[in-house]
């Protein structure tokens, strides 16, 4: 679920996963399910009250995490899980949404096959050099309004957050956090390109020509658009709120400061150490925000129909997920001496050699539900964490962790952060789209074969 930050340098106080149970999952597991179910059985009471809801999961773990390890570790990790994990992500996530909804594309937008796939495309390619959310954000209003005459656009969401927001951000590590870990870590900047582009190929080629025959078909099943829609096709493409873009680039140049630039300077705030960078970051995105909201016309917006719901719905739900996460992280991080200790395991050959299709998947699996961030640096760390020896004689496993971490965080809706952001978006919007379950068979029916088939092709 990790969004395109990095929280610089943060530390909190040690959880022991190994000496922790399943049990300690519970609330992550009731949130995910809440999220799943409720909107289902129960849809008025999860529409007006999910955010308590959240919060009272957020609190059966906190408050028993207290009474056993005591009050000062519950607190020190709350803090820790709001300054270095989701503050950051939050501030950023917030930075991407204000300034992608300050850019209007205006002009002859209409919904067909063809430029519904051109979309998916430039998406794509967009997603590894300004991150997935930053594509997701910058081209979702787009796409949802060239189709908004049409009665059936549910599957073009499903492949946009399968494409655009997951898929597309494998080739370089501005494209997804768990690459530019690795990047941090030493791994060259070309090198996922050099040693995941077939896969990406593959994948998002495969994808694209899928889309097109299932909106085609959609299409013409269509009833007649209506006259309007029709005069309007002979206005001019191009952009409003240009400014914008600058701001865009900022804020990438923003993220890259705070990965690359090393500062002694840290600040410690109840057991957690923030940095400088990240916490120069962290003001940046807002002063971008702020400039993005005043210099940004409310033409623009209106246009763009441009509204805070989903952005506030997508930060009360990762509220609960960041701090129940915790006691899972932890446990996930004690490798095999801890709960998950199996799966770890699993990545072996019995003659100690490293299994890269058993990597693809433990990583891909763990990212679908977990922040794969820290679970790419679980597993890089498991092959061994020697980054000459992982991008050279063992390229292949590397390759199967990255490409694990990115391409497998579209099987959920919390697999990677721009996933929620853009269903929210579309339900804003007024497009129905599948419930938790219903995405999670989407996927299944659509990816879960073309993982297969990648596993025996390159892994």
């Amino acid at each position: 679920m990790g969004l395109f930050f990095l929280p610089g340098v943060a530390s909190a106080a040690d959880i022991d996963g190994a000496s922790l149970s399943l049990a300690w999952g519970v609330p992550f597991a009731g949130v995910l399910l809440s999220i799943a179910v409720m909107p289902l059985v129960v849809p008025n009471v999860w529409h007006h009250h999910f955010g308590k809801i959240t919060t009272g999961w957020a609190l059966a773990f906190l408050l028993p995490f207290a009474f056993y390890f005591g009050i000062h570790a519950a607190w020190v990790n709350f803090i820790h899980a709001l300054l270095a994990e989701y503050m950051p992500f939050v501030i950023l996530l917030t930075a991407l949404y204000v300034v992608a909804g300050g850019i209007y594309i205006r002009g002859s937008l209409r919904g067909t096959p063809v430029l519904n796939t051109a979309i998916l495309a430039i998406g794509a390619v967009l997603a590894s050099f300004m991150g997935t959310t930053g594509a997701s954000m910058l081209l979702i209003r787009p796409i949802i309004r060239a189709n908004a005459q049409r009665s059936s656009m549910t599957h073009v969401v499903v492949f946009f957050i399968f494409i655009v927001s997951n898929a597309g951000g494998s080739l370089t590590p501005l494209g997804d956090p768990p690459l530019f870990l690795g990047f941090l870590k030493g791994v060259p900047f070309t090198w996922t390109f050099q040693h995941i582009w077939p896969d990406t190929l593959f994948l998002v080629v495969v994808l694209l020509g899928l889309f097109f025959v299932w909106d085609t078909w959609a299409y013409r099943r269509e009833p007649a658009q209506p006259a309007k829609v029709e005069a309007a096709e002979h206005e001019r493409l191009g952009f409003d709120g240009k400014f914008n873009f600058v701001l865009l680039a900022a804020v990438v140049a923003l993220v890259l400061m705070s990965g690359i630039w090393q500062s002694p300077v840290v600040f410690d705030i109840a057991g957690t150490e923030v940095g400088l960078p990240g916490l120069l970051r962290d003001l940046g995105l807002v002063v971008v925000a702020v400039i993005s909201l005043a210099t940004t016309s409310h033409r623009v917006h209106t246009a763009n129909q441009f509204g805070w719901d989903p952005m506030f719905e997508v930060a009360k739900l990762f509220a609960g997920i960041f701090l129940t996460i915790i006691p899972v992280i932890a446990m996930l991080k004690a490798g095999t001496e801890g709960p998950f200790g199996p799966i770890v395991r699993a990545v072996t050959n019995p003659d100690g050699s490293p299994n890269p299709a058993m990597y693809f998947w433990a990583t891909g699996v763990l990212s679908s539900f977990l922040d794969n961030a820290p679970t790419y640096l679980v597993f890089f760390n498991t092959a061994g964490g020697d980054v000459l020896q992982l991008t050279t004689e063992m390229a292949t496993t590397l390759a199967a962790i990255s490409a694990g971490a990115v391409f497998m965080g579209a099987n959920t809706y919390i697999g990677n952060a721009p996933n929620m952001m853009v269903k929210a978006i579309a339900e804003d919007r007024g497009v129905r789209m599948p419930s938790f379950f219903g995405y999670m068979l989407w996927s299944g029916i659509i990816l879960t074969p073309l993982f297969i088939i990648m596993t025996y092709m390159f892994f």
